[in-house]
């Protein structure tokens, strides 16, 4: 096959999540490069991710790209990726997840109460201020050297952060507190690669560096969210993994300030999983789900 482009945003974590997709072609020997694209998302920092008003605000050029024929495939984190691909785009292959976990890297020392954390997440801050109703959350944008520049320049208690991204670029400071209790995005953590359609070579070439299980695990989360018809303005975690031929699921879905909280945990048998995330996701609003659906879209 002909050198294939490999288009990704420029910032240095998705040139890396690029450069793992190239790794896995050049085993299965097919040469390739890499195409930067400067997405919307890199371009506005004034605003958080969930005021920008569009979905796929760091995915929308990348695919417009793909659709125009100027990449042949694209590479995402997946937990920046719509639910719903663009007409002619599909999932050609998901790799193996790196940590899931959110973590907090402490600036000044982190109080019983009142502190300032930073975050751009309404997922995180959500969370957060569930757990610590006194502190108060500051919103941070830009890549993640970014972030923790603004955390040293600035008189903040912490900011939260995806591990797996300080992990891919061996920038993981020396102290941080692993959020366990927080129910991380959908997807977080996995890396996805998409091409058109229209390409069915490219479409069986990707299958050959396809992670199955990641692949299960991030479809039930997706699956989940979809049918919440969540994405970056609702608060809305999700996590699947599997243990013992099962699924074990956790998910929460939360009000703005995170004043309400609906969590579930559950466990399904890996046979039964088609459906999974969308049978989840009526359960949590059986629970009552719909009424905080329906305040965040007041």
């Amino acid at each position: 096959m002909d050198n294939i482009k490999i288009g990704t945003r420029a910032s240095k974590l998705a040139v890396w999540q690029a450069k793992q997709v190239q790794a896995l072609l050049q085993k299965i020997n097919i040469s390739s490069s890499i195409i930067k694209i400067k997405s919307s998302g890199d371009k506005d920092l004034s605003k958080p991710v969930y005021e920008l008003g569009v979905t796929g605000v760091f995915t929308k050029e990348i695919d417009l790209a793909l659709l125009n024929n100027e990449i042949d495939i694209a590479v995402h984190s997946l937990k920046d990726v719509p639910t719903k691909l663009p007409l002619g785009v599909i999932q050609g292959a998901v790799l193996q997840r790196g940590s899931e976990l959110d973590i907090i890297i402490p600036n000044n020392p982190l109080k019983s109460k009142e502190n300032t954390i930073a975050t751009g997440s309404l997922r995180r801050k959500a969370q957060w201020l569930n757990r610590f109703k006194t502190d108060k959350i500051v919103e941070i944008r830009g890549n993640v050297q970014t972030r923790l520049r603004k955390l040293k320049e600035n008189n903040w208690n912490g900011t939260i952060m995806a591990k797996a991204g300080l992990e891919r670029l061996e920038i993981l400071p020396e102290y941080y507190q692993e959020l366990n209790w927080m129910i991380p995005a959908p997807a977080q953590g996995a890396i996805s690669v998409q091409n058109l359609t229209i390409k069915p070579s490219i479409t069986k070439m990707l299958k050959q560096i396809n992670h199955a299980e990641t692949e299960i695990c991030t479809n039930i989360e997706r699956s989940f969210l979809n049918k919440l018809e969540g994405g970056c303005t609702a608060p809305i975690g999700a996590y699947a993994k599997i243990a013992n031929k099962s699924i074990v699921f956790r998910a929460v879905l939360l009000s703005a300030e995170g004043k309400n909280k609906i969590e579930i945990n559950e466990v399904e048998k890996l046979e039964n999983i088609e459906g999974l995330g969308e049978r989840f996701a009526k359960k949590i609003i059986s629970l009552g789900g719909d009424k905080i659906l329906n305040s965040l879209k007041g």
